[in-house]
């Protein structure tokens, strides 16, 4: 999978792709992260890319043209799946649209500033707009850090275990069940003695037994389709 980046502070991207399974995923060859600086898009002497709304108000938009300059040039060396938007107003993402998007080969992201971006793009550009939540950032870039390695951990061959992102919360519209490790016994409290039967089919069973119980207690919309 390649996964395109759009922003202007690229700074804020580097970290999070360059430790832990992000970097082993990259390493890998299975995922490919590239952040370009819409500034290098700019326009005049000092690159400008924001600029006053029409009509007044509050807050710099981000402007179309060096938007689309930098979207022709991407579009021009290869077809994405999607042209994604990372806006508060858009489709919250889930951990089914996660799944739905590891399957693509190419995303383009797309990252708001400001007061957001001109409309025009939005229109003519972009085919998907997401929301990680409904509460406003400085900026998309930590949304798509987060898109990012929500998807990456889907992708097959990069976690040790296959087995694992499909046992996560969300999966099937249920949180995890609880987890233990070593020892058994600490201070006064005890793994339940279901975990060390070795009884497979049993051990399954209270999992989800455990999973059900904690999404009813905890985020029943999950069990009600209101999600």
């Amino acid at each position: 999978m390649r996964i395109d980046i759009i922003t202007v502070l690229p700074e804020l991207l580097q970290s999070p792709f360059e430790h832990s399974i992000m970097q082993r995923a990259q390493e890998k060859g299975l995922l490919e992260v590239v952040v370009h600086n819409l500034r290098d898009f700019g326009l005049g002497k000092h690159k400008q890319v924001d600029d006053y709304q029409f009509g007044g108000g509050a807050g710099m938009v981000m402007m179309c043209e060096p938007l689309a300059n930098c979207l022709d040039g991407l579009l021009a060396q290869r077809t994405y799946d999607e042209v994604i938007f990372l806006t508060p107003d858009g489709e919250r993402y889930q951990q089914r649209m996660a799944n739905q998007l590891s399957l693509k080969k190419n995303l383009l992201l797309i990252c708001g500033h400001y007061k957001g971006i001109d409309e025009r793009i939005r229109e003519h550009y972009v085919t998907r707009e997401i929301s990680i939540g409904d509460y406003v950032l400085s900026g998309g870039e930590l949304a798509a850090a987060i898109v990012v390695d929500s998807l990456g951990r889907l992708l097959p061959g990069v976690l040790g275990d296959e087995q694992s992102a499909l046992l996560d919360s969300f999966q099937d519209d249920l949180l995890a069940p609880p987890v233990y490790t070593r020892p058994a016994k600490f201070r006064d409290w005890d793994v339940p003695d279901i975990l060390l039967s070795g009884h497979t089919g049993k051990i399954d069973d209270w999992r989800y037994e455990q999973a059900l119980a904690r999404t009813k207690a905890r985020r029943p919309d999950l069990l009600d389709g209101d999600e």
